[in-house]
């Protein structure tokens, strides 16, 4: 049984047990949106309190073992002075000066006081974790918040709460994240999940430190599956698997991971009882999206929530996974969703292959009904929807991943071309009626597509990368950017290297109709990229139209903005696609 436990009122984020399991922890912005603050939920008494007041809001909150303490990440409150000259637009910033960064603080439950132990100097703190035995926490830090440094300077430390004092344990794998601990024979080990050196585009594996020796070692080399996040439990932690269009949770034995269950789709936002004998996670099928499920690790898992009732009885198109080989004889798979009420043997049907995002990233066997391009929301109106997973993304190992490093739109624009030649051939595809579309990398894949063919009738280019110089220069990932694209615009005098993988130097051949839409306050991709576009379009004398979401990051996120999202890719393919 399950019951609600508070309202549609406020933002309400990362839930945490108590170390006696009888109270709840939770963030809510319900005093102030936008600024969270920890709230507890005592079940005997069904009662939420506000535990905090930082007027900087709280990142996120560990409950530990010690009675009465909570550990917090957050940032510095503004000082007078701060707000003084915010008041006063006296507020120039000086890179480097004064960056936010959170940092690790304690909230004392007896006396309401929230105190920042004087520890890991000025560098930002991004993960706590507290050994299972009530022990030290694992504190994983950078030097800084910017995404494109950051990332790349982490460290691991160890910070006893008793005693306010903390131990350096060196640095770590880029983009490191998840830690878990678990004790072995040879003593206390820490692990994480980090991108394999020395590439920053290509995969993740999960690392395991011996505290003792301080050895590090790989624990998932050479596995054909590509691990996202680590559980910790009271005994080995669990990890959750991107396996091709599936996903396998495994225990990390010290002979390596030990497959436990497999699950279609997708298996996101793991937590397990201390023991690790329950586990909880958001789980969907084909035809329904995620809610949370419950159940042992080796399942079956139980479904105990149901979130989008509004889609019972809905008409979904029928869903399957593909296989197929690339022209190099590699194993590939993705998805195919047919028109709502049709068979594959009613086709040939227009065809739009929708590109997922990363590149590592992938398209899993679970509901694809989003805000973005969606393969259902078209399939409702009569297309048929290809949706590939090339070489780059996740779910077929670490070589799988690492082969789109410097080499974007390459071998993966082929394997994606294959699909669709499949599908023609099959007799599903129309191959007078081919649209293709994307968010992010899929943007970019789709802008790079219209560049190398003119086989698409209609392009939707969505938050895409058009030049990958000006992205690792301007984006917020800048270096990771460089891995794909190959090189920066500051080494040295052009052509460069990623000047023969971006669509803008392909633009004068573009006869394709595009649609290009793009969040104004984008810091991933930045606006920039999609204003390139559509003024090169604009100088071809290319049809295209252009479309700003203000306030919108990355992700549309607006109600209005993302309906619009929807009607708008509908609209645009029905024109070019169904005349």
């Amino acid at each position: 049984m399950w019951s609600r436990a508070t309202a549609d009122t406020a933002t309400e984020s990362r839930p945490r047990w108590s170390a006696d399991s009888r109270t709840l922890y939770f963030l809510s912005d319900r005093a102030e949106r936008g600024i969270p603050q920890v709230h507890r939920l005592t079940w005997a008494d069904d009662v939420v309190i506000a535990l905090t007041g930082w007027r900087a809001g709280i990142i996120d909150h560990l409950p530990l073992a010690y009675p009465n303490l909570v550990a917090l990440l957050a940032e510095d409150e503004p000082t007078e002075q701060d707000t003084r000259r915010a008041q006063d637009r006296d507020d120039a910033i000086v890179v480097g000066e004064r960056e936010r960064r959170a940092r690790l603080r304690l909230l004392d439950l007896r006396t309401g006081q929230v105190t920042t132990p004087d520890v890991f100097g000025d560098r930002h703190v991004v993960e706590l974790r507290q050994r299972p035995d009530g022990g030290p926490l694992a504190v994983l830090t950078q030097a800084s918040a910017d995404k494109d440094y950051g990332p790349r300077t982490g460290r691991l430390h160890l910070f006893d709460p008793a005693t306010g004092t903390s131990e350096d344990l060196g640095p770590v794998e880029a983009d490191a994240h998840s830690l878990a601990w678990w004790l072995a024979e040879d003593g206390w080990h820490l692990g994480y999940v980090a991108l394999i050196p020395p590439v920053l585009q290509a995969g993740t594996a999960v690392f395991d430190l011996t505290l003792d020796s301080r050895v590090r070692r790989n624990r998932t080399t050479d596995l054909p599956m590509c691990p996202t996040e680590l559980c910790q439990t009271d005994d080995a932690p669990l990890v959750v698997f991107a396996d091709g269009l599936n996903t396998t949770l495994a225990r990390l034995d010290p002979a390596g991971p030990t497959p436990l269950s497999q699950h279609s789709g997708r298996l996101d936002a793991l937590t397990s009882t201390p023991a690790g004998e329950a586990i909880a996670a958001l789980i969907g099928t084909r035809y329904q999206p995620s809610n949370v499920h419950l159940g042992p690790p080796t399942g079956p898992l139980r479904k105990i929530t149901d979130t989008r009732p509004e889609l019972d009885g809905i008409t979904f198109g029928t869903q399957r996974p593909l296989a197929y080989r690339a022209a190099d004889g590699l194993d590939l798979d993705g998805l195919l969703v047919l028109p709502v009420g049709k068979s594959a043997s009613d086709g040939p049907f227009p065809l739009v292959t929708i590109v997922h995002g990363g590149p590592y990233d992938r398209h899993a066997d679970c509901c694809q009904l989003f805000w973005f391009p969606s393969a259902q929301w078209l399939a409702t109106a009569g297309y048929a929807v290809f949706l590939p997973n090339p070489r780059g993304g996740q779910g077929h190992g670490h070589t799988f991943a690492a082969s789109v490093a410097s080499r974007a739109g390459q071998e993966e624009w082929t394997d994606i071309l294959t699909g669709i030649d499949l599908l023609i051939a099959e007799g599903v595809a129309d191959p007078d009626r081919l649209g293709i579309a994307g968010w992010s990398h899929g943007g970019f894949m789709a802008a790079w597509a219209i560049g190398q063919t003119d086989r698409f009738r209609a392009a939707l280019v969505g938050a895409g990368v058009v030049d990958w110089g000006m992205l690792a220069a301007t984006g917020e990932n800048g270096q990771f950017e460089a891995a794909l694209g190959g090189s920066t615009g500051w080494s040295g005098i052009g052509p460069h290297p990623h000047d023969a993988v971006s669509p803008i130097s392909f633009a004068s051949r573009i006869r394709t109709p595009v649609l290009i839409l793009h969040g104004a306050e984008d810091t991933n991709v930045p606006l920039s990229q999609g204003v390139y576009f559509h003024r090169a379009l604009r100088h071809f004398g290319t049809e295209h139209e252009f479309v700003i979401y203000p306030r919108a990051g990355h992700s549309i996120r607006e109600r209005n903005h993302q309906l619009d999202v929807l009607r708008r890719t509908r609209a645009w393919f029905d024109r070019w696609l169904r005349p």
